[in-house]
Parts: C-alpha cells; structure tokens; sequence
C-alpha cells in the first residue's frame, strides 16, 4: 500500500469492473487506530460520482458498521437511478467481504457561478483567524494518538480551545479552521471530509475520548474558493450513549459550501 499521505492519493480509487474499486485505508488518516469517517465517505462520494458520470457528489447518508483496518478495501456502487440534473447511487466499502460502510448519495453538478437566494437560517461564519487559531497537535487531551492530525492542518479559535486544558465550557461548540496540504481548493468529496474534520464538540462539554459515528448525513452546496475552509461543530442533545452534532463549512470568502448531521456514540467515565 502507498505511503502517500496526499488527500488525493490516499482517496484515489481503482476501477476494477463496472460499479467495483480498489481503495486503500491509510493508517495515517485515524483516530486511535480508526480510520476517520468523514475520509471513508470521501471514497465513496468518489466513486459515486464515477459511477454516475456526474462530476460532484451534492448529498450523502453513510451509516458506519464497522472501522475497517489499513490495507486495501473494496467500494461497491450501484447507479439506482440517473435523472436529468441528478443521480442517486448506493455505495459500500467491504473489507474481507465484510461491510463496513454502506451509504447512498446523490450527484449532480455544481453551478459555480450561483449564489444563496436565502441563507437566513445559518449560523454565523465569524472566527478569529487562520494565523490567530491554534494548530492541533497529533493527540487528544488524554494523549490518545490522533494520526489524522499529522497529515491536515486543524486550527481551533482560541475562544472554543479550553477543552484542551481540560477546562471545557460546557457550550458543547469547537470553531476553526481546516487546511489540506496540496490541496489548494477542495473538491466536492475532500467536503465530505471537511464535515468530520474537528474534534468532537463534545470535548467541549467533558472529555470522553474517541466518539465513533453512527451515522452521518452530508450536504455539498457548494464548491469553495482556493484557501483554508471554516468549520464549526455543535453537539445538540446527548441522551444515553448517542450524541448527535451538526457541523458547518465555509469558504475562505464566507459562503457555506457544505454541512452535516451526525450521530455517535458516546460514553462518559
């Protein structure tokens, strides 16, 4: 398996036969030993869009089974319908035979040129910035290992970073900044990605370790400008051993060009 740790190479996918690739789980790209969700979708989201002919993938809902192990995995896709603007496509990661993401998208194309005609319910982008944030170390708090956090530079606002002094606020909110190295202006899957790109706003609330999803739910509604992107993540409602959280991504210009709900698993000490 290459050692690459390049978004574009460690999400390249292979085609093998008609709705069959190759892919390779990197081990760089985990959280204490598991592959980090966001960047298992980003494959699927690309081999959805090859499958469909359509260049972007605009919509996904994976539900993760299982954390597969580093080593090469196979993504399965099947096209269940292709409109006139978009497709919807069923997409599985296996690994041994074994599922251990399935998920269905929908594709289409972006409209470069659009803008919002309404964005009155959206939160806003406002952060400190880029050069202000702080950059995430490869650990949590506790001193798990974060690999991921080697390979993507990760920036928190200072005003939503005294989890990592083991003082959370207890406002269940984390704010910052994603940057991918080599990848100057993201693309439709590297969003899908960016999502699930934070720490837990969780952390926030009280430090529990790693917080696997369950299910996540991704929209791509843009593609963004060249630059780092913005990022909040927001826990809503804990309530037995689920949490689920929201998460918004803008642009360097301040467009929000993709956001998610998620649900995971959660387990307070």
């Amino acid at each position: 398996m290459s050692r690459s740790s390049l978004f574009s190479a460690v999400t390249q996918i292979r085609p093998t036969a008609a709705g069959f690739f190759d892919v390779d789980v990197h081990p760089d790209w985990s959280v204490g030993g598991k592959p980090n969700g966001g960047y298992l979708l980003a494959m699927l989201g690309r081999a959805a869009a090859m499958s469909s002919e359509r260049p972007h993938v605009t919509a996904a809902s994976a539900h993760f089974l299982r954390a597969p192990d580093p080593g090469t995995a196979v993504v399965e896709t099947e096209v269940l319908r292709h409109g006139r603007t978009v497709s919807q496509v069923r997409a599985r990661l296996l690994q041994g035979g074994r599922p251990a993401v399935e998920a269905l998208l929908v594709t289409g194309t972006l409209d470069e040129s659009a803008t919002p005609r309404w964005s009155g319910g959206v939160p806003d982008p406002e952060m400190a910035a880029f050069d202000i944030c702080v950059r995430l170390p490869p650990s949590t708090p506790g001193g798990g290992a974060v690999p991921i956090l080697s390979q993507v530079d990760v920036r928190v606002d200072p005003a939503t970073l005294d989890f990592q002094c083991g003082r959370p606020t207890g406002h269940g909110e984390i704010r910052g900044w994603l940057r991918i190295p080599g990848e100057d202006r993201l693309d439709a899957a590297a969003l899908l990605y960016a999502v699930d790109a934070l720490p837990p706003a969780t952390f926030d609330i009280e430090f529990t370790g790693w917080v696997p999803t369950v299910e996540l739910t991704a929209y791509v509604r843009a593609l963004p400008v060249p630059g780092p992107v913005r990022v909040l993540q927001r826990a809503r409602l804990i309530d037995g051993d689920r949490v689920d959280e929201v998460s918004f991504v803008w642009d360097a210009a301040g467009r929000l060009v993709a956001q998610a709900t998620q649900l995971a698993a959660i387990r307070f000490a």
